[in-house]
């Protein structure tokens, strides 16, 4: 990964969780924690 892509990827990420939290307050960041909680334990289950 160059730095041009790292950086463009940072940026994406935080604008998308500033419109979370301007628009559907961070509703949707916790819908998506919430899910990767859920993954990481069945993922630890299957370990």
């Amino acid at each position: 990964m160059t730095n041009t892509t790292s950086i463009g990827l940072g940026l994406l990420i935080m604008i998308a969780l500033g419109v979370d939290a301007a628009m559907f307050d961070w509703s949707n960041t916790l819908f998506v924690a919430r899910k990767f909680t859920d993954l990481i334990e069945w993922m630890a289950f299957w370990r």
